[in-house]
This record gives structure tokens, C-alpha cells and sequence, in this order.
């Protein structure tokens, strides 16, 4: 391999490249992947701004080469990327570090420009950083004047070889998805014959929001501080054994009695992390036996209420 003097000139850089790319000349094909392009100017004619190669292996993964014929976050320049494939098939927390170089075909000289970071140990590849590569890999005009051979007779040949340096699984963490014009979820439940409740504790059917099971718990007689003298009523995760390790779910509520004459609902909101360890949110004090029971307030109408839930999920947070 020897340096290219005369491009670092054509492209006014110096071997000591500021944005720590190194480029050069080698004779020797790149080792892992090539992709040739034929009639090129189509791709722009057809504004395909962004084309994958197939699959390839190395270092005992595969990889695809990322081609944007007009440029990625640059105007003048071709760029060209490395993306790791298939990464959902990584384990969580996973991490690869490749050397890699990604090279251009001088079909004129029958040899290759080749450019590569310079920055040691390699690039960190993971879930969510997939690609790395050169914005401005090659300049456009140089590209398109064909007595550089880079394009001849509107066909190109692009490389790429990939070393692997090392693998590692990394820390624990967790990712947080925040959830866009999330939507509100409701859920009414009659109760019949009130006055015959002698359990502790009723819970509603399950209803769905957000992905996740839920479910209303009354406590006619009251839980812990409102035991006695207040009607209880919580929200509850009611799939909470299902969920994976460190998961937790962001929720805003409103549990309502309805009022069956007025519509004037007797209501208590809220927002909680649910999870495994944290299934129940609610007020053990939601209102007093006594206002409960009064015939013009309509909490209470011939023996039955209606318990209102809705529920919109705002954020799910998962370990990684």
C-alpha cells in the first residue's frame, strides 16, 4: 500500500487528515465484498438517495455497504457506510469493534482508493449505533471526471473488508419509549347490589390499554387508612407477573364513581410507574361510607354503581 500524494493534492488535504480519515492507494482487492454499479447516473435520475448492498460475512457477522450517491449530511460528495445487519439477532448489550476499510475501484490504474479511520481500536458497533463510514468519501467532481477512473463508461466498483478487534457484552441499562398523542383508554364497571358486598376486595374484568392488562380493585370497606369509614378504590397492572425483568409503565389515570343523575362524577387522578413490585396505585380513602351512600348525590342508585377507569400509557421503559 502506498499513500496518494496526488489525490491528497487533487482534494487539497494532507496525509494528517483533520477529520482523522486516512487516504490511500492499495493494489490489493478488498477482501470481504465488492458492489459494481452499472449506468450510476440513474440512481440520481431516479432519486434513489440511498442504496444497500446484500449481506456479507465477516469476522463472523454480516454486514451490508450503504451507498448515498448525492451525499449524507454533506452537498458535493459521495458517501459510503459500513452497517452491521441483522442486529436484532445480537444479544442485549452487546458490542463489536471493527477496523474497516471501504474502497473505490480506479479503473484506469487497476487499483483501489482506499480509506479508513484512523482513530485505534476500531469502531464500537451496537443496537443503536448500526453504521459508520465517510460523508465525504469522494468529491463528486472528482468522481465524475472520468480520467480519475472512478466512473467509466458510467459504471463504478465499490469494496469494503472488515476485521473484527473485539466483542464485548457491556453494562446493564435500559431504554425509555416515550409515547407520541398517546390515547386514552376507558373502562366502566357496574356493580349491582352494593349493599351485599361482604368480601374485601372485588376486582373488575381486565381491560386493555397500552399493550397491557388491567383491572379496577374496590375495597367496599376500606384498605388501611380508610378502613371502616371510606369506600378504597385502586388501579392495578393486572398482567404484572408477565412483564420481562426492569420493565415499568408511565401511566396517567382517572378512577371515577359515576353519578347516575347529575353527571357530576366524584373522580381522584393520578400518574404512576407501574411494574412487578409496584402493580397497585389508587386512594385508601376515596370517599366516606356517609357521601357515598346519599340518595341526591347519585354515587348510589337503587342498590348499584358504575366505577369508571381511564388509563393512558405516556412512557414504557425496558432493560436492555
Amino acid at each position: 500500500t502506498r499513500y496518494l500524494s496526488g489525490y491528497l493534492a487533487m482534494e487539497n488535504l494532507t496525509l494528517d487528515d483533520q477529520d482523522g480519515v486516512l487516504r490511500s492507494i492499495s493494489n490489493t482487492a478488498p477482501a470481504h465484498y465488492t458492489v459494481k454499479i452499472q449506468l450510476f447516473s440513474l440512481l440520481t435520475k431516479n432519486n434513489i438517495e440511498r442504496y444497500e448492498s446484500g449481506d456479507f460475512e465477516a469476522g463472523g457477522y454480516k454486514w451490508k455497504l450503504v451507498l448515498f450517491p448525492n451525499g449524507k449530511n454533506v452537498k458535493d460528495h459521495l458517501s459510503l457506510y459500513l452497517v452491521m445487519a441483522e442486529a436484532s439477532s445480537l444479544p442485549p448489550g452487546w458490542e463489536v469493534y471493527a477496523v474497516f476499510r471501504l474502497t473505490l475501484l480506479d479503473q484506469n490504474k487497476d487499483n483501489y482508493l482506499t480509506l479508513e479511520d484512523t482513530v485505534g481500536g476500531g469502531k464500537r458497533f451496537h443496537r443503536m449505533k448500526l453504521e459508520w463510514g465517510f460523508d465525504q468519501f469522494v468529491a463528486l467532481k472528482t468522481f465524475n471526471d472520468a480520467s480519475n477512473g472512478y466512473l467509466v463508461d458510467d459504471t463504478c466498483v465499490f469494496g469494503a473488508e472488515v476485521f473484527v478487534c473485539k466483542e464485548r457484552s457491556t453494562h446493564k441499562g435500559e431504554c425509555l419509549s416515550m409515547v407520541k398523542d398517546a390515547i386514552p383508554y376507558k373502562h366502566t364497571w357496574k356493580i349491582e347490589n352494593f349493599s351485599k358486598l361482604d368480601a374485601e376486595c372485588y376486582d373488575s374484568n381486565t381491560f386493555n390499554a397500552g399493550d397491557h392488562k388491567w383491572k379496577i380493585q374496590l375495597y367496599p370497606k376500606g384498605k388501611d387508612s380508610g378502613t371502616g369509614s371510606h369506600l378504597s378504590l385502586y388501579l392495578a397492572l393486572a398482567d404484572s407477573t408477565t412483564l420481562p425483568p426492569g420493565s415499568k409503565i408511565f401511566a396517567d389515570f382517572t378512577l371515577r364513581i359515576l353519578d347516575q343523575i347529575q353527571a357530576k362524577h366524584y373522580y381522584g387522578r393520578a400518574n404512576y410507574w407501574f411494574s412487578a413490585s409496584r402493580k397497585l396505585c389508587g386512594w385508601p380513602r376515596f370517599v366516606t361510607h356517609s357521601y357515598f351512600n346519599l340518595p341526591n348525590v347519585g354515587l348510589l342508585v337503587k342498590g348499584s354503581c358504575s366505577v369508571e377507569a381511564e388509563v393512558t400509557i405516556h412512557g414504557v421503559a425496558n432493560a436492555l
